[in-house]
């Protein structure tokens, strides 16, 4: 009698039903070069790039719609429409696209191109907002249109929905306190619409005691941040509690760009003007602990890459007979 046949081993990820199953689970990565200076001090990037969708807002865009489709907010013929600058309504578009969902995003017309095309290639329509007033413009732009037909839309809201921060407190904080054995001494992210820094910092202030939680905020109010929020100068999304954090990192657009091209450079990571603004602000705590003789792990996270802010090149399809 002959031996069954041997089955080859597996080797890497099992098959999944949908390509929206495969958001979260992204690297955290020890930054060799960028504060290497600073004894007993290491910096980690939490690389958000590695999602679907290429950025940290797969994360929330998903909880939102399954959230949506779970309770019946979502579905019986009903378009999704948001506000973005540009990452959630990538998000929106290929989740929307993989599920079966009609998208329509409402965006400043300033966004970067690449922006812009890759929603449109995922079968979004686009509407655009002036681009002098923001995310704001953006903001009171989808707002008017879902009082207009209120019948018509779904209307996620991230910036005031609870399911943004909540994705991050129980997905983004969890993997970053697993991967790190909870030993976490301090936290940084940028302020988009502050779920990411707000969910991140609840979630690890449960599974990593004692660590410190920063956002990272543009220094100006017209500055070239693309993705961040200035406060003071902004409509304040209503998941951003400034009170829970322990403090703010303001950062100069030309700083965060900087760190940017640095990270390219000495870290083989092409990452946007965003995640410069990150990682500069994480630097900073990394020397005040530095200075102060304090050690541990300093944890920031990385939105995207930084071909969302590159001008692609465009192909037409034409057919010749």
């Amino acid at each position: 009698m002959n031996p069954p046949p041997r089955r080859a081993p597996r080797h890497g990820p099992a098959p999944v039903d949908s390509l929206a199953s495969l958001v979260g689970a992204t690297p955290l990565v020890r930054l060799r070069r960028i504060g290497a200076d600073l004894p007993g001090v290491r910096i980690y990037a939490k690389c958000e790039f590695a999602n679907p969708g290429g950025s940290v807002k797969d994360r929330p865009a998903l909880r939102m719609i399954e959230a949506a489709l779970l309770d019946g907010r979502l579905g019986r013929g009903r378009t999704l429409v948001d506000s973005t600058s540009g990452n959630t309504g990538v998000a929106y578009a290929w989740i929307c696209a993989a599920l079966g969902i009609p998208c329509a995003l409402v965006m400043p017309s300033n966004v970067s191109a690449a922006r812009k095309r890759i929603a449109q290639a995922f079968g979004a329509e686009l509407v655009f907002s002036d681009p002098l007033e923001g995310s704001d413009g953006a903001i009171r732009k989808v707002r008017a249109l879902v009082d207009a037909e209120p019948d018509r839309w779904f209307y996620p809201d991230q910036y005031g929905n609870e399911e943004n921060p909540r994705a991050h407190e129980q997905g983004t904080a969890v993997e970053i306190a697993e991967a790190l054995d909870g030993a976490v001494a301090a936290f940084a992210a940028g302020i988009g619409t502050g779920g990411t820094v707000m969910g991140t910092s609840r979630g690890l202030r449960r599974l990593a005691p004692g660590v410190r939680c920063f956002a990272v905020e543009p220094a100006e109010p017209l500055h070239g941040l693309e993705g961040l929020k200035h406060m003071a100068s902004s409509i304040v999304p209503a998941i951003y509690r400034e009170q829970e954090l322990d403090g703010k990192l303001e950062m100069p657009t030309a700083e965060g760009w900087a760190m940017a091209e640095r990270l390219g450079r000495e870290e083989g990571l092409q990452v946007g003007h965003s995640s410069g603004a990150a990682v500069a602000g994480a630097l900073a705590l990394a020397r005040r602990m530095a200075e102060a003789g304090e050690r541990g792990n300093v944890v920031t996270v990385l939105p995207d890459r930084a071909d969302r802010y590159f001008e692609p090149r465009r192909w037409d399809r034409r057919t010749s007979w």
